[in-house]
């Protein structure tokens, strides 16, 4: 069954692909992308990373359900009820929300994976120990992975991310950052002369917020930064400059971004590059951690892709 899990996504189609944006000629600047979304429709991008380890451990430990967290538009909650009903585990979603009259895309698509959801008010979300506390004591036969497998084995499936990489070749590699999982594998796998950007897409209070707990308690380097203002008014929202760019964007390279993540990825670095930010003669990779499916909460007929 083991190997099953390795079997779910094609690796071999992380390809990593050149593009070219508009800076000045004396900086030089080599931007890639390696492009995880195209290793499996749904369990794409960063996903699989995260949930390998745990999916391992649920087997071994003869567990027949997987309990996880997330919120309304979670590509993660997608991504597990695929993985959970493509190795027959049950699955259980307990989502940051009241339940709604109408779910989103991606509640139903998570659905459609037989994944039992459950609701729970915003408050009660945000006290993670005690959440925790209570899953545990009602599902005491699952196997519980924290949201956005944000545990040290979802830590340490996304640093084999590096495997794909040529050793040493960049300079700066770039994550979207949402728990801070990513950032904090992507650190601890990287070479102390290498810097890790995270591009934020939640509006929260830096100096307050459990993402940069999560990570200064977990992160093996110092060589990170997180930016924080590229949020385009939190998790989940969207504004009209930001669609624009994603089909600009997707005109001039080819490249498909989801709202949620991906774009805010690719605009907040584009936008440090116009800045300034990287040296001259950088080695520059962005990372696409899939979430394509989260595109089909948006208005129909919003993306040219």
């Amino acid at each position: 069954m083991i190997a099953q899990i390795d079997e779910l996504v094609k690796l071999e189609k992380a390809v990593i692909q050149t593009f070219n944006w508009p800076v000045k000629p004396t900086q030089e600047i080599l931007l890639d992308v390696l492009r995880l979304d195209k290793i499996h429709a749904t369990i794409s991008g960063n996903k699989w990373f995260k949930l390998k380890y745990s999916l391992q451990a649920a087997l071994m430990e003869h567990r027949t359900r997987i309990v996880t967290v997330g919120g309304a538009y979670s590509n993660y909650i997608v991504a597990t009820a695929c993985a959970c009903k493509s190795l027959g585990f049950l699955s259980t979603g307990i989502i940051r929300a009241e339940e709604p009259a109408h779910l989103s895309c991606t509640l139903l698509e998570a659905r459609k994976f037989g994944m039992e959801l459950e609701f729970v008010s915003r408050s009660a979300f945000k006290n993670k120990p005690a959440l925790y506390e209570n899953i545990k004591t009602r599902f005491n036969d699952s196997f519980l992975i924290e949201e956005g497998g944000s545990n040290e084995l979802g830590i340490k499936g996304i640093a084999e991310i590096f495997h794909l990489l040529p050793a040493n070749k960049y300079d700066y590699i770039c994550c979207a950052v949402g728990t801070g999982t990513m950032l904090a594998g992507l650190v601890a796998a990287s070479e102390r002369e290498q810097e890790v950007i995270g591009i934020c897409s939640l509006k929260i209070n830096k100096a307050e917020s459990e993402l940069q707990k999560f990570i200064s308690e977990r992160a093996t380097k110092n060589n990170y930064q997180i930016f924080y203002d590229y949020h385009f008014g939190g998790y989940a929202k969207f504004t009209k400059e930001l669609i624009n760019f994603m089909n600009n964007f997707f005109i001039q390279t080819s490249i498909p971004t989801d709202f949620v993540y991906t774009a805010k990825l690719f605009y907040g670095i584009l936008d440090l590059l116009k800045n300034g930010f990287f040296k001259p003669g950088a080695r520059v990779l962005l990372i696409h951690s899939g979430g394509l499916q989260g595109n089909c909460s948006l208005p129909a007929g919003s993306l040219l892709f």
